[in-house]
């Protein structure tokens, strides 16, 4: 049962200063970071309850955001990533606990213990390509940001470099197993990794905004992603396509989209329960610390609230994707802008709906 703002008995009044407090919040936190625009959904037991638009999607044309403006959704890619992979489970094609090594049989140098398991936990010990700050986000040295590669000079690149540490014995965030998992739909399907997406989770379900983004296509609706700058707003940096929409990062969606596929997850296609379950349990490790994470979401207790949730972002973007899973209840924000506390602002907005959340934002592992 959803605890809602008090003082009130008639419901649509309530619903009305529920939605007046939204937009407060909403733009206040826009005044606050400086943000050009967001696009919220709120959404309970699958339905939308408040869909809105504020700021500006491209600030050159002055175009506004709606709930029908794109963005790129950054890491929340994952979690189609791991659902494709479910399916692939189901159609009897993989077993999470095959080695990647016999799909990607040149890789047995380094990987011959790494499993697909390994990699939709970040327990595999790959090294990232991204750095954790904005100064070091293009510095590892491994791939150039400004070049195109295959997919098989990627597997090569990737599986060339020592491993962290031994898979299953610890965590480390790693978009480039998120990528062989690309990778690895495209060998088994048949499909690419756009493709195998669309057929079987965004045309089922009407996600017709959804979809891995392109530099040069026409994306009707697109937002633009911006970057602050000495106190203005610049373009995004320019990164190769074949690093910037891969599977561990790559898709765009609205708002719209994002709650047809919160409906989905209530749902037992295209996941069973039991597929969904198995991707919020955190996943075991035998040495360092563990993390509240499954396969593509991050798992915490919110004061009593089970929250499964994700990020995405950080190239002109940031968006998150918040499910208050025993409370029916899912907070969507996009944004075009690459530094932003999305996860304090869905957090904020949730506690109008869950007042004992206030304050108690998870911490991120990442």
């Amino acid at each position: 049962m959803l605890v809602v703002l008090g003082g009130c008995a008639n419901p649509a009044a309530r619903d009305d200063e529920l939605s007046a407090a939204v937009d407060d919040i909403v733009r206040a936190s826009m005044q606050e970071e400086g943000v050009p625009g967001v696009s919220i959904a709120i959404v309970r037991e699958g339905n939308i309850i408040k869909a809105t638009g504020y700021g500006v999607a491209n600030l050159e044309l002055n175009v506004p955001v709606t709930p029908q403006s794109v963005f790129e959704i950054g890491s929340i890619t994952k979690q189609f990533t791991a659902a494709a992979l479910m399916l692939l489970v189901e159609d009897g094609k993989i077993a999470l606990d095959d080695p990647i090594t016999k799909y990607f049989p040149d890789t047995a140098q380094y990987w011959n213990a790494v499993t697909i398991r390994h990699l939709l936990t970040h327990t595999a010990g790959l090294p990232d390509i991204w750095g954790d700050t904005e100064e070091t986000l293009y510095s590892k040295g491994i791939v150039d940001f400004r070049r195109d590669y295959t997919e098989d000079e990627l597997v090569r690149i990737y599986a060339a470099r020592p491993l962290e540490f031994p898979p299953g014995t610890k965590w480390s965030y790693c978009n480039p197993c998120y990528q062989i998992l690309g990778f690895l739909i495209h060998r088994v399907s048949g499909q690419s990794y756009d493709g195998f997406l669309h057929a079987r989770i965004f045309k089922p379900l009407g996600m017709d905004a959804t979809r891995v983004s392109s530099w040069a296509d026409v994306i009707a609706n697109r937002a633009t992603g911006y970057e602050p700058f000495n106190g203005e707003f610049k373009h995004r940096a320019w990164v190769s396509p074949t690093l910037l929409f891969t599977a561990d990062g790559g898709l765009v969606s609205t708002v719209e989209d994002m709650a047809r596929w919160d409906a989905a997850l209530y749902a037992e296609r295209p996941l069973t329960r039991a597929q969904r379950e198995a991707m919020w349990t955190p996943a075991p490790i035998t040495l360092g610390t563990k993390r509240s994470y499954g396969m593509a979401w991050r798992i915490n207790d919110v004061n009593g609230h089970r929250l499964i949730w994700h990020v995405g972002g950080g190239f002109g973007f940031y968006a998150i994707f918040s499910r208050y899973v025993d409370d029916n209840l899912t907070i969507i924000a996009l944004t075009n802008v690459g530094e932003f506390d999305v996860l304090k602002l869905a957090g904020r907005i949730a506690s109008l709906y869950l007042p004992d959340t206030k304050g108690a934002n998870p911490v991120r592992d990442q």
